[in-house]
């Protein structure tokens, strides 16, 4: 059985930067970094999400029982989900791009920069299929490509644009210029941790730790740089927003894991009509 703690306080948060082929995780989720021109190799139980926001990619894939598919060209500014199984990701001349999953069996223990933090798992993260999940519905080895600027974002969100696979969810946050200091959106999650991958431009990412009784404990608030690329995990509990600073092009992309009930339940989400809803065993 695993260990887990019931700790209620908040562990620090930390900026990693990114390095080509550089792996940060949540407690259920993956992000492996990629640049340039080299084949990126991984595999996993579940769906995993592809994200490219300039150039393209050729992806191979072969799903869960073994059978090859043949090679899929992805154009650039694309959201792709992979079918579960092994793939091989080679990207188009110069590019960036994210490969996020639910696991990683293929990675060995200690491939995350952040695995310090995931010594002892959590109890109060809420686990993949604890409660509903969600299967595609219509079972499918294909990869299904989303071409972002063909998305239209939320009323309620202009600046997000959502979607999902069967064992995640992100956001892709994307504006010019700044973020407006007097619109920030500080809150926190009571059972699961979001991820802030930047993909372009500069962050902070200001963060705040609840006063208690106890004033010995209280933590100051911490404001921390964060460059692209770069990912932050925020644990449960601690209040969190990121700001966008500096001029030109941000890209943040939110994960979570499971996906997001209230934001697929509100229709914000772009893909969510492909997946089905199903009570946990």
């Amino acid at each position: 059985m695993t260990n887990q703690t019931h700790d209620t306080g908040v562990r620090r948060a930390a900026v990693h930067e990114l390095l080509p082929g550089t792996v940060a995780r949540g407690q259920n989720f993956w992000v492996q970094w990629l640049e340039g021109s080299a084949t990126a190799h991984a595999s996993s139980g579940n769906e995993m999400l592809l994200l490219l926001p300039d150039g393209g990619a050729t992806v191979h894939s072969s799903h869960a029982e073994g059978i090859e598919v043949h090679a899929t060209q992805v154009p650039g500014r694309s959201v792709c989900v992979l079918p579960p199984g092994a793939v091989s990701v080679r990207l188009a001349g110069a590019g960036r791009a994210a490969l996020i999953a639910a696991s990683r069996p293929d990675l060995p223990p200690d491939a995350a920069c952040n695995r310090a933090d995931y010594a002892v798992p959590d109890a109060r993260v809420r686990p993949l299929g604890a409660d509903d999940c969600y299967r595609r519905r219509t079972p499918s080895t294909a990869l299904q490509v989303m071409e972002v600027d063909a998305i239209a974002s939320p009323a309620e969100k202009p600046r997000l644009k959502m979607f999902q696979t069967d064992t995640l969810s992100i956001n892709w946050v994307e504006y010019q210029g700044p973020r407006d200091r007097r619109q920030l959106s500080p809150h926190h999650h009571a059972d699961f941790e979001q991820g802030s991958l930047a993909m372009a431009g500069d962050f902070v990412h200001h963060l705040r730790v609840h006063w208690e009784g106890d004033a010995d404990q209280w933590r100051a608030d911490e404001h921390l740089h964060a460059p692209s690329p770069s990912m932050i995990t925020v644990p449960v509990l601690l209040v969190h927003t990121s700001e966008g600073v500096g001029p030109g092009r941000h890209l943040l992309i939110d994960v979570f894991s499971p996906p997001r009930h209230d934001f697929i339940d509100n229709g914000w989400v772009a893909n969510a009509g492909d997946y089905e809803r199903h009570k946990a065993a």
